[in-house]
């Protein structure tokens, strides 16, 4: 897969403006960043989207499985902010904002292109478990553990639900907490709660060898 860190940004990013307002720096947040770029700071859209690139892009390539398709998502939602920019206000946190836009691109995706991922966002989720003790707990750590169990979890990710999987990458990827996981995909907090814990008790199943 292409290098995340040379991708490239989507036309129109520096272009839509360019007038430069003032230095921003790492302790910026992401919500001022972008209220500096609806109002005119082309600089800050650049921190943006180095920010945020890496996440977005995996979150698209590992919910569709097909790099020249993540690769336009990308494209997509990067300009659909660029294009939302001026009307831009600060509802929630940045993060929810751009996988908002995300999920939006997503599913007119799955919407042209797969009806069976639809229905994985349509589909009751059932009964809430409730033997997970941390809902955060991760699966091992692919980062610090063999190639092998690296593998094993993206296949494991793969087999989920189009729907569990969103929500499993946009706690991991995104940083985000269930209420924003609900915010951004436009269902309620026990729907996100549940796709979630369904999710988590997948992986760990399916890791249980390594534990």
């Amino acid at each position: 897969m292409e290098d995340i860190a040379s991708r490239r940004l989507p036309a129109g990013g520096q272009e839509a403006y360019w007038q430069p307002v003032m230095a921003w720096s790492a302790e910026s947040s992401d919500e001022e960043l972008m209220l500096g770029y609806r109002d005119g700071d082309a600089a800050a859209f650049d921190v943006l989207y180095a920010r945020h690139k890496g996440g977005l892009y995996r979150y698209l390539q590992r919910q569709c499985r097909n790099a020249a398709a993540a690769e336009e998502l990308f494209q997509d939602v990067w300009m659909n902010l660029i294009r939302a920019r001026a009307g831009y206000t600060v509802q929630a946190r940045f993060t929810t904002y751009l996988y908002r836009l995300a999920h939006n691109r997503l599913i007119d995706h799955y919407r042209k292109n797969s009806q069976a991922a639809i229905s994985s966002f349509e589909d009751a989720d059932g009964e809430v478990l409730e033997d997970l003790a941390d809902e955060r707990a991760l699966p091992p750590d692919a980062a610090h553990d063999s190639r092998q169990q690296a593998l094993r979890l993206l296949e494991l990710l793969a087999e989920l639900p189009e729907a569990q999987r969103e929500a499993f990458l946009l706690q991991q990827e995104g940083g985000m907490s269930i209420e924003e996981i609900a915010l951004a995909t436009g269902v309620t907090r026990e729907t996100a709660k549940s796709r979630l814990r369904y999710a988590m008790s997948k992986l760990k199943r399916g890791m249980r060898e390594w534990r």
